[in-house]
């Protein structure tokens, strides 16, 4: 938000808050009406927080009807009834999709170590998806994810809303039409916490009433459950077995457009050069230094990526390359053969140095509606653009990350095709996990 103002803020909405839960408020859907024949079912799995984004804005499409939400707290999904007379609320997930047949498309806005677990049972059973970023929590999941979709042609979009802002597309054309030269290297950041580097606490609360925490727990292996916030609902980002720390919840958004600008494929090695978790939770300050295969946009064989967060910061003598301008808390520097881009999260790029850029054209681009976009795609008049085509591999290469970061101070060879490290075999038991008795999901587990 420091960024731009709140009345710019909510002039984006249709994008969303990257990485936060701003619940879109509800507005007035237009009154044109849909034809049978383009009427999208649509159903929320998640009814609060970036749910209630995610639901808020794919509901505003006047082809889409809401019929159905699951919660597993029941406590967070009773405010779609005002907006929302005629929806049908469930606590259970699976539930709905056995019941619900007419459904056509969801959104996966869950914590995520359940996202693979939904989206892959309802692209069984033919559903269009939508799910928020990472993909999955481990690297075997997105691969079957996207594996899956594109095997079906199915309609896909990882929720990166930023992906279709006017900032990150301009930013986008600048490094692909050459305006700072080959790129050389590239330094992103974000000054989240996602970590906690405390024990595990010695107790078991009673979970509130209206909260299933077994549904809760999903897939994951069984936790007794502790109150006062430590899991439900936003911390569950800081625990190993739930989220995918700063680097899972910001990396897909900040290397979005590294990844889209350069045409970046897998990466070849990866080396965590920042604190490893312990054995319960993520810990923060990660040094995450990524060599990817060079493309036609870099000036060599290969190219430098280099992931900071917490306090971690690029040094200075990168900082030093935007002169006076204040680091934004999160954001990336392209650094070229001609020159240097600033990219904030979320606000213009800018070149430097200034002076030799005062007078260059910035491309004319405009915002477009990320979640309009799958609806559109789903009813044939476009493509989404995070499709999993892209967004799988995108989420790949940031989550080889937080594999490093449990073997730091070693350089992993990443071999993209067989999805194995090739010179450390320990690494490769933290590619995927194994289900907890009852929660499999076939293809995944």
């Amino acid at each position: 938000m420091q960024n731009f103002s709140r009345r710019e803020f909510l002039r984006r909405a249709a994008l969303a808050t990257a990485g936060a839960a701003f619940a879109a408020p509800f507005i007035a859907r237009s009154s044109w009406a849909a034809t049978p024949s383009e009427i999208v079912y649509h159903a929320s799995i998640g009814a609060s927080g970036q749910a209630g984004a995610d639901l808020g804005q794919l509901a505003r499409h006047p082809c889409v009807k809401l019929v159905a939400a699951a919660d597993v707290d029941r406590a967070r999904a009773e405010h779609l009834k005002k907006e929302f007379p005629d929806i049908r609320i469930y606590q259970d997930w699976r539930v709905l999709l056995e019941k619900e047949k007419k459904l056509t498309s969801i959104n996966v806005s869950t914590p995520d170590h359940m996202h693979a677990a939904i989206a892959m049972s309802a692209m069984e059973l033919g559903k269009h998806v939508y799910v928020q970023k990472p993909l999955a929590h481990d690297i075997h999941e997105v691969r079957q994810l996207t594996h899956y979709a594109h095997g079906k042609k199915l309609v896909t979009q990882m929720g990166i809303q930023i992906h279709s802002s006017s900032d990150y597309r301009r930013a986008v054309h600048l490094v692909r039409d050459g305006a700072i030269g080959k790129i050389k290297e590239v330094h992103s950041w974000c000054g989240k916490k996602w970590g906690d580097m405390g024990p595990l606490p010695d107790r078991r609360d009673t979970p509130p009433a209206g909260f299933d925490w077994d549904l809760w727990l999903g897939t994951a292996a069984e936790h007794p459950f502790i109150g006062d916030g430590y899991y439900h609902p936003g911390n569950w980002r800081k625990r190993l077995d739930f989220g995918t720390g700063t680097f899972g919840d910001m990396g897909c958004h900040i290397f979005d457009p590294v990844f889209s600008a350069l045409e970046l494929t897998a990466p070849l090695s990866v080396r965590s050069e920042g604190p490893p978790p312990n054995q319960w939770n993520w810990a923060m300050d990660a040094v995450v230094r990524y060599v990817f295969p060079g493309t036609k946009h870099t000036d060599a064989k290969t190219i430098k990526v280099t992931w900071y967060d917490g306090d971690a910061s690029p040094p200075a003598e990168v900082l030093a390359l935007i002169g006076d301008e204040k680091k934004p808390s999160c954001g990336s520097i392209f650094i070229g053969t001609k020159g240097v881009m600033l990219l904030p999260h979320i606000a213009r790029p800018k070149l430097y140095p200034e002076a030799q850029f005062e007078d260059f054209p910035m491309p004319k681009v405009e915002d477009g509606n990320h979640y309009h976009e799958f609806i559109d795609a789903i009813l044939g008049r476009k493509k989404t653009s995070t499709a999993f085509d892209y967004s799988g591999p995108l989420t790949e290469a940031v989550l080889l990350g937080s594999v490093a970061v449990r073997f730091p101070q070693a350089t992993l060879d990443w071999n993209a095709r067989k999805l194995q490290f090739k010179n450390e075999s320990q690494a490769n038991s933290n590619l995927r996990r194994t289900y907890r008795r009852g929660w499999e999901v076939k293809g995944l587990s």
